[in-house]
């Protein structure tokens, strides 16, 4: 290693100074040379934390470290982390950058590496695998700015940031299209504009560093054993610390963001709806340091708030669910970083039980002064594994039904494959105490999709072919009115019918369950169901009383209305041919017989929608 600082070197190329005398146009920023976009002081702090975890002089530490660190800062300018999850905002990339570089070199030091090796070549490696995890963390968001960006110059032209850093004033929108975890693949492109020939050259010299060092930079961090898990549990604990580290700041978060929404969420049941230190059967239990909550129970009820709240998107099973609170520091890993806790929980009178369980910080809910009381019994951790992802041991009397899993990743962008990071351990130092310190402060025809090919591209003239003419029926009914809240099929209607109205239901949409086509409402099966049965949890328990799922007992509900048309052979549902610009496919659903109990007016018919006979 010591060749690396004997060569003569060449200087690192800053960015030119910008021109303070000339106004930008609105909307512009200015690029800024690496000592500038550095010299705050929370930057600076976190460059002494990171020199600090390395054994090197400050000259030894400007070759390894602070020139790829300034090549970085150059390259990402202020560009965000994210558009609406962590570090959303001007600069957030290259404070979540230092961040997780800072704290990668943190749990770095209670590693030996390599694993196995004799105490002579750990020793011998060391300041390799030093330097190689901090590499790793510091490229492994860095394919965002190639893929998820697109950056025009003040001149009109596009950049790219395999040309290098910017020279002109620029501005950035995030693309519609992107799509999820293709950065990761696209670090390859850039990782040469941060690690020059030496390092490189340097870093291959050791067979059991480069290969996993190879893995991360190509996103593959299944195969990069130790060096992924670290960079993992760095990246994890840094947009913990920015989105729920500090729940005051959670709750400035603009209202539009998720970890706003999950917040108000979780707030609004504790406050309203979910049971808590009840003598028996509960929905959580509020000890003096933690707030626990039944895992399934909370899951399902915070979905079906938010989908009543107009907020879509929700992922449809619990293990997505939890993820997604997860990778918003909403909730305390266990010590092996899952979700789940299994805990018996004891009462005051000599109850007892095993429960799957949630577990989150009390002030993430109540403010100073506002929290209950703590729970007049004992909440015991078990030591055994919780295998299940979200079934509590004790039925409640609502309980929900899950359906159909999603296979894509959650619509919001946080979701994440990769293991959490650990949780902290009797005897080991309190991970996020530390980083708070550091910082300073599938088109099957079964219908359970929606339109995805519908207005993915600006309208198209309305549709010439002609619907099939209806068969013949009976006098339309009116949609009944009802002031009745339990489940029902009058029920179901009056919900779609306020839900349109109040467009928290969109139609005609890409995403839209609800479209207007042969001059009539078209409800697509079974998804409009199963939106009603996650936003209304009862319908679970009453369809496992006819041993049905939960949107099969609204779709029956619905049915006996005799709301809709029927085929001339008797059969209930229509085909309808979605044709967008690009691709095809069919939708599965009711048409109405009468519209006009459904809309106040009744909007143009769908262009890409056609009733098939």
């Amino acid at each position: 290693m010591l060749s690396l600082f004997l060569r003569k070197r060449p200087p690192v190329a800053a960015a030119p100074s910008p021109s303070p005398a000339i106004d930008l146009p609105k909307g512009l920023l200015r690029p800024e040379s690496a000592a500038s976009l550095l010299a705050t002081p929370r930057r600076q702090k976190l460059l002494e934390h990171i020199w600090q975890r390395t054994s090197l002089s400050r000259r030894q530490f400007a070759t390894l470290y602070r020139a790829p660190l300034e090549r970085y800062a150059e390259l990402v300018q202020g560009f965000p982390a994210s558009e609406a999850h962590h570090h959303a905002y001007l600069g957030g990339m290259l404070d979540h950058g230092l961040e997780i570089v800072a704290y990668g070199l943190k749990l770095r030091q209670s590693h030996l590496l390599p694993v196995g090796a004799s105490p002579e070549d750990q020793a011998a490696q060391a300041e390799a695998w030093t330097a190689a995890v901090a590499y790793a963390a510091l490229l492994h968001d860095i394919g965002k700015v190639a893929v998820d960006l697109d950056v025009e110059l003040a001149d009109g032209s596009t950049w790219h940031p395999w040309h290098g850093p910017l020279r002109q004033p620029y501005r950035f929108r995030y693309r519609e299209d992107r799509e999820y975890r293709l950065h990761s693949a696209a670090t390859g492109l850039l990782y040469r504009q941060l690690l020059d020939r030496d390092l490189l050259d340097w870093l291959s010299g050791y067979p059991s560093l480069w290969a996993p060092l190879l893995y991360v930079l190509a996103g593959q961090y299944e195969h990069a054993g130790v060096l992924g898990e670290l960079v993992v549990q760095a990246d994890r604990a840094s947009v913990a610390q920015e989105l729920g580290g500090d729940p005051a700041r959670a709750m400035a978060a603009p209202k539009h963001t998720l970890q706003r929404k999950l917040v108000n969420g979780l707030r609004y049941l504790l406050n309203e709806e979910l049971k808590l230190n009840q003598p028996e059967a509960s929905d959580g239990w509020l000890t003096e340091d933690a707030l626990w909550l039944v895992s399934k129970t909370v899951s399902d009820k915070l979905r079906a708030h938010l989908l009543s709240q107009g907020v879509d998107g929700i992922p449809a099973n619990n293990t997505a669910v939890f993820n997604v609170l997860q990778d918003h520091g909403m909730l305390q890993p266990t010590p092996d970083g899952k979700a789940i806790w299994r805990a018996t929980v004891t009462s005051a009178t000599g109850w007892t039980h095993s429960f799957t369980l949630l577990r989150l910080a009390p002030a993430l809910i109540w403010e100073p002064g506002a929290r209950p009381a703590p729970f007049a019994g004992t909440v015991a951790i078990d030591t055994a594994p919780a295998d299940k992802e979200a079934e509590a041991s004790l039925p409640l009397p609502v309980d929900g039904k899950t359906s159909t899993e999603s296979k894509e990743a959650p619509l919001w962008e946080g979701g994440s494959v990769a293991p959490a990071p650990q949780a902290k351990a009797p005897d080991t130092p309190d991970v996020m105490e530390d980083m708070l310190a550091m910082v300073g402060m599938g088109d099957s025809p079964d219908a359970t999709q929606n339109a995805e090919a519908i207005l993915d591209e600006a309208p198209a003239a309305p549709s010439s072919t002609a619907a099939p003419a209806p068969a013949p029926v009976p006098v339309p009914v009116p949609v009944p009115t009802s002031s009745a809240t339990q489940p029902s099929g009058e029920h179901f209607m009056a919900w779609l019918q306020q839900g349109i109205a109040s467009r928290r239901l969109i139609i005609n949409d890409a995403k839209a369950l609800v479209h207007t086509v042969s001059d009539t409402g078209y409800l697509v099966s079974p998804g409009v169901f199963q939106r009603y049965a996650q936003e209304h949890l009862q319908v679970g328990a009453l369809a496992k009383q006819e041993n049905l799922q939960d949107w099969q007992w609204v779709q029956k509900r619905f049915e006996r209305l005799q709301l809709h048309r029927k085929h001339a052979n008797g059969l209930n549902i229509w085909t309808c041919e979605v044709t967008g610009p690009r691709k095809s496919r069919r939708l599965h659903g009711y048409l109405l017989q009468d519209p006009a109990g459904l809309f106040g007016e009744l909007p143009p018919n769908n262009p890409y929608l056609s009733v098939q006979p």
